[in-house]
């Protein structure tokens, strides 16, 4: 792993593992310069995910049991996408997100309707859950058919102002550090208010299925 690798890992590690996927890879998010060192083009956007083990939900024929003989409906979230109002001038930051789940039936006779529930959480620094609601996909199956589709929302809303990098803390990012300055080996990330500055401006959309203890249970099992 070279240098400028590690630093990478660094800095999506400070976003927490469910960014991992989103970061460095954009204009607006976080990057590495080797002539620089950190450049901060963070978006303060809520980063979109899915939490881990709830993309997915299998519904059974009968109570108690978890065998392949009585999985009824299989249903997964993809496509999770994201919009957010970034480049306009206003207080709030509105991000809206559309998710499709796509389902297969194990019995495909006669025309079914499933509700299937979802939750969305609006989280500040990986540990704070500043709202949550909880919403139902309808999954319509027509007679003789397996698979069958729907699209689902979510939405957050945050303070422009919360979720933005203080003036201090981006300059101590940002500022070109030379061979041979006191500070040039330390990473700046690593520094407690830096992180903690990164921690409290990150919020996330997160979106997932609305799980029992049982589906969840069966999930991590998989």
């Amino acid at each position: 792993m070279t240098s400028r690798t590690r630093r990478l890992a660094v800095l999506c590690a400070s976003f927490g593992l469910l960014a991992l996927a989103g970061c460095a890879k954009n204009k607006g998010e976080l990057v590495v310069d080797d002539s620089v060192g950190v450049t901060a083009l963070r978006s303060p956007c809520p980063l979109v995910a899915i939490p881990e083990m709830t993309g997915d939900i299998t519904l059974f024929s009968a109570p108690g049991r978890t065998d392949s003989g009585a999985v009824d409906v299989v249903a997964s979230i993809t496509n999770l996408r994201s919009t957010c109002n970034d480049a306009t001038n206003g207080d709030k930051l509105a991000s809206d997100a559309t998710f499709d789940v796509l389902a297969r039936r194990t019995d495909t006779r006669g025309a079914r309707h499933v509700d299937i529930p979802y939750f969305s959480v609006v989280m500040r620094g990986g540990t704070q859950v500043l709202a949550k609601r909880i919403g139902t996909i309808g999954i319509d199956f027509a007679d003789g058919q397996e698979r069958a589709s729907a699209q689902g929302r979510a939405g957050a809303s945050v303070d422009r102002a919360e979720a933005t990098l203080p003036r201090e803390i981006r300059a101590t990012l940002t500022r070109k550090r030379k061979a041979g300055d006191a500070d040039a080996a330390t990473d700046p990330l690593a520094q407690p208010e830096v992180k903690a500055a990164l921690a409290k401006a990150s919020f996330e959309l997160l979106v997932g299925f609305q799980l029992t203890n049982d589906q969840l249970a069966y999930n991590a099992t998989r």
